[in-house]
């Protein structure tokens, strides 16, 4: 490599890690600026080289190797064992073992401080991965690696706001969303969020996710009137929080509580719930490939972002840098969405999404971040949850336990 060629790459990273650092520092601030900024980074034009990416290994080095990369499970490890692993293991010959667990980072603390890491790559909610990445209990990241879009567009450029953290590369954008069984509300069905804590107008059960109070403190404060712009300052307060608590407070005699992913189509199925949190992955799964009679609410969606990242300590870390940097390329993350109604995480992905795979249906209407389903949508800040997630998860135990 010449010396022009290394000073115009160190000049491309200093570029990527001050975008990355004043992108962390906007985060908590309002997502306008962060919106700004990465438009100005879009705008900027950056070094390129014809040099190899620093730290990719030849795909040839890794055959006989494997790789335990952990995931939800169901339909979204499905779309990811079709987009990622399989073309992965057929062009490194390395084996890919498929664990699937419930969120957080728990586990992962747990392997990382008693020094007996067996997982590899875990799939983790954005904010769970911040947390993780704080207590070191994550490897970093060399966005450096990853590679471009066809047109050259550099992959920092080319991700969503917030899309490639120190620790994580995004790989979707899902949402939590709200659904129900046609067939229990005849001519009247319910429409918005705030009918979901209507019971006597729509009875029956609910369902709610257990695991933390991420999600459903955001949707008790939307159902209860606050604009998305203001959720996290009065979320920020005393006040806002029981408030948000106070409205859980009006339907927590008819909740039934879910942990896996796979459980709130099945409540809807099994009839234990006539509407439901969940992942709308899981129900577009529901409605399309099992024909369930599944209804979405994407009137005050929850958009958050999903993100890939190795765990501290792994015996594997370049098979698992450079499987990060395969499944999160334009192709792999527009091939996911052929399987699932997750949106890609690149810009340059979303032209390439097309049928689903199967059910050849047309998966663009049925991404959380289409245009009709995302007006009133509110993106997760995974840093103020980074910030106040501890605190109110005691806070909401203690009231689990009321």
């Amino acid at each position: 490599m010449g010396r022009t060629t290394t000073i115009i790459i160190a000049a491309a990273a200093a570029v990527v890690i001050l975008a990355g650092v004043l992108l962390f520092m906007l985060g908590r601030g309002s997502e306008t600026a962060v919106n700004d900024l990465d438009k100005e980074m879009s705008d900027m034009a950056l070094p390129s080289t014809d040099a190899a990416a620093p730290g990719a290994a030849p795909a040839g080095t890794l055959a006989g190797r494997s790789l335990v990369v952990v995931s939800w499970g169901g339909a979204y490890t499905k779309s990811q064992i079709e987009a990622y692993h399989k073309p992965f293991e057929a062009k490194t010959g390395v084996k890919i073992n498929s664990v699937d667990y419930t969120g957080g980072i728990a586990e992962i603390k747990v392997q990382v401080e008693a020094k007996n890491v067996n997982w590899d790559v875990v799939d983790l909610e954005i904010a769970d991965a911040q947390r993780a990445c704080d207590e070191g209990l994550l490897e970093k990241f060399d966005a450096g690696i990853l590679p471009p879009a066809p047109d050259g567009t550099p992959a920092v450029q080319d991700f969503v706001p917030n899309g490639i953290t120190p620790c994580a590369v995004t790989s979707i954008i899902f949402s939590h969303i709200v659904a129900y069984d046609s067939t229990k509300f005849g001519t009247n069905p319910p429409k918005t969020l705030a009918d979901f804590f209507n019971v006597k107008d729509f009875p029956g059960k609910r369902g709610l996710r257990k695991t933390n109070p991420k999600i459903n403190l955001e949707l008790a404060l939307r159902a209860d009137g606050v604009p998305g712009d203001q959720v996290y300052q009065v979320l920020s307060t005393k006040e806002g929080v029981d408030r948000a608590f106070k409205k859980l407070d009006s339907i927590k005699n008819n909740v039934i509580w879910w942990e896996p992913g796979s459980q709130p189509p099945q409540l809807l199925a099994d009839g234990q719930v006539t509407m439901t949190t969940a992942f709308n992955g899981r129900i577009f799964d529901a409605q399309v490939t099992e024909g369930k009679p599944f209804v979405i609410i994407w009137d005050g969606q929850l958009q958050e972002l999903d993100v890939l990242a190795i765990v501290k300590g792994t015996k594997n870390l370049d098979a698992a840098t450079q499987f990060i940097a395969f499944a999160t390329d334009t192709q792999r993350l527009a091939d996911q969405a052929k399987w699932i109604a997750y949106g890609p995480a690149r810009r340059s992905s979303l032209p390439l999404v097309g049928k689903h795979a199967i059910k050849g249906v047309e998966m663009g209407p049925h991404m959380p971040n289409a245009p009709q389903n995302s007006a009133n949508a509110l993106q997760i800040d995974f840093l103020w949850w980074a910030d106040h997630q501890e605190e109110l998860n005691q806070r909401w135990s203690a009231w689990l336990a009321k």
